[in-house]
């Protein structure tokens, strides 16, 4: 049975519900988390519970193990990790250490994310390491699933160079940068429904963004009005992961290609092969920490 994105979010809201706090889900709660309107919620839950994929339960509902089913075809294999950068803004805290493993507030950026990956219950972890690369080894003590990759080019070419590594491994998979100090675990989530990327709505960014259509993405730019703020986490399709891996090596093998961002490939150069959408994230769900000093603005422990 297909179904439709509005579908697919309510029935994954309600089995994180489940599976995480091991009770059932009202439509209150469904639709704060989704964002959808109420009276969808509830049309859309009368219907499942109709067809049997969910149960009714002390006022919510459970997934039963026919929608259980249902989703099984959107969930997420793997996480993909670029982690191979040097961090050359957050010199000098960086000279010694990867930027993914210092701490902030006791705990490294990197586990905020990881933490996130087991908790949507992706076994599979896939991290691309470069610089300082054996500091690296300290994550299997806490994430013994977890498997490296090295990059030996991280020093030569940009974060392309880590997804040409990792191009056979996009396949319903998550690919996000290491350096996210993610503050809402459930962006990353047991199962995804499309091709998409995190963003942020802004009337204003001096950062890296995209121009939206219709929930799609149609432009990459560098500052623009009335946008999203990009974040470097995303998802592909079977679909779209088979097709980025030679999208990735077209483009590193472009002229000056080793200085383009892996982003580049799907929202600039090969964008008529793709329909990527944005996943609304609100204020708070990340922190980009890009500089030393606005590291010590978190962190006060770091000021000298």
């Amino acid at each position: 049975m297909d179904i439709t994105n509005s579908q697919f979010e309510i029935l994954a809201c309600i089995e994180r519900e489940n599976r995480e706090n091991n009770e059932s889900c009202g439509t209150g709660k469904i639709a704060a988390e989704t964002k959808l309107p109420p009276d969808m919620v509830k049309s859309i839950c009368t219907e499942f519970v109709k067809s049997g994929f969910l149960l009714e339960d002390k006022g919510g509902f459970t997934v039963s193990k026919t929608g259980l089913k249902l989703l099984e075809p959107y969930r997420v294999k793997r996480a993909v990790i670029l982690a191979a950068g040097f961090g050359s803004r957050m010199v000098p805290i960086t000279l010694n250490t990867p930027k993914p493993l210092v701490r902030v507030k006791g705990k490294m950026i990197i586990e905020t994310l990881l933490d996130a990956v087991v908790n949507a219950g992706i076994e599979e972890i896939i991290l691309i390491r470069g610089y300082l690369w054996e500091q690296f080894d300290q994550l299997k003590y806490k994430y013994p699933n977890i498997k490296f990759i090295k990059n030996h080019l991280y020093n030569k070419a940009n974060n392309i160079s880590s997804a040409l590594i990792a191009k056979d491994l996009l396949e319903n998979a998550y690919v996000c940068e290491a350096d996210l100090l993610v503050s809402n675990p459930h962006l990353i989530r047991k199962y995804e429904y499309r091709s998409n990327y995190l963003g942020q709505y802004k009337d204003y960014t001096d950062d890296w963004c995209f121009k939206v259509e219709n929930g799609v993405i149609k432009e990459l730019l560098v500052g623009s009005e009335n946008c999203y703020h990009m974040y470097g986490i995303s998802y592909w399709t079977s679909e779209d992961g088979k097709k980025m891996s030679s999208d990735i090596e077209k483009v590193y093998n472009m002229a000056d290609g080793k200085e383009k961002y892996w982003d580049e490939v799907a929202l600039r150069f090969c964008m008529d092969n793709y329909k990527i959408y944005v996943r609304p994230c609100f204020e708070g769900d990340i922190v980009e920490i890009d500089t030393f000093k606005e590291l010590q603005e978190i962190d006060s422990s770091y000021k000298l």
